[in-house]
């Protein structure tokens, strides 16, 4: 796990780090009292938390999270601030957490306790899948980016039906109501290209007229679940891919 942590205030910012290392004692910490610095040197790195003074010069907390989602959106926001005027603002940018200085272990594990994105376990996968919460796609702990939403719908229903050959009738019928088949056989193309493209050639299973993915390929957060994994249980908080309609988790 990475941990960013920026406070233009050194005592503020040393007081900070020993209290995030008792949480986590294991993590990389990579502190910083210049927020441009702390954007410039981390904007290419895969960030799972960071902990945000929000009153600083130059760039101030609130438009260092905004930089920093624009990189990778699902990274977990935590302000630390001495003031409580910024908790609008700050959850309107989707944070994780706001906590009052001076910071205590107490404080910190409440606000870790309800993070918005589930740092993602490791995975000797090169594909790592979230179900819980909104439906994600990563590669080598990257957003995957789809060209079209659909084609991340369709990718959505491959991994709920757990491997599983579907033909194009099913699909066409869970993803819209008319028929639509021909552009399916666009999406299906383009999800092939996705995932080809992101050096995964193989976990779509392509037949004519019908599709699965290789559940052997992918390390996935529902799967696990079914297999009684502690972690992933713990991470199972009652929704699964909320964006999709269709979308029921059976546990």
């Amino acid at each position: 796990m990475t941990i960013l942590l920026v406070d233009d205030e050194k005592l503020q910012l040393t007081r900070l780090e020993k209290v995030v290392k008792k949480v986590f004692p294991t993590a990389t910490l990579k502190s910083y009292t210049n927020p441009s610095a702390a954007f410039e040197e981390n904007k290419n790195l895969n960030i799972d938390i960071a902990f945000l003074d929000i009153e600083m010069p130059v760039i101030n907390g609130l438009q260092l999270a905004k930089k920093l989602k624009s990189r990778n959106p699902l990274i977990n926001i935590i302000f630390v601030t001495a003031y409580g005027d910024y908790a609008v603002d700050a959850y309107g940018i989707h944070a994780s957490g706001y906590v009052l200085k001076p910071v205590s272990e107490e404080k910190l594990r409440i606000e870790l306790d309800g993070l918005r994105y589930p740092v993602l376990p490791k995975t000797s996968k090169k594909i790592y899948v979230k179900c819980f919460g909104n439906f994600e796609v990563f590669c080598d702990g990257q957003p995957l980016k789809f060209k079209r939403t659909k084609t991340k719908e369709l990718f959505a229903y491959l991994i709920d039906r757990g491997g599983a050959v579907i033909n194009v009738n099913e699909l066409n019928a869970v993803l819209w109501e008319e028929d639509h088949k021909s552009y399916l056989r666009v999406l299906i193309a383009d999800l092939k290209d996705t995932f080809n493209k992101a050096g995964a050639p193989d976990v779509i299973i392509k037949r004519f007229n019908e599709c699965c993915v290789d559940v052997t390929k992918v390390d996935c957060d529902a799967y696990e679940y079914q297999h009684n994994n502690p972690a992933a249980i713990r991470m199972y908080r009652g929704e699964y891919m909320t964006q999709f309609p269709w979308a029921m988790f059976k546990e």
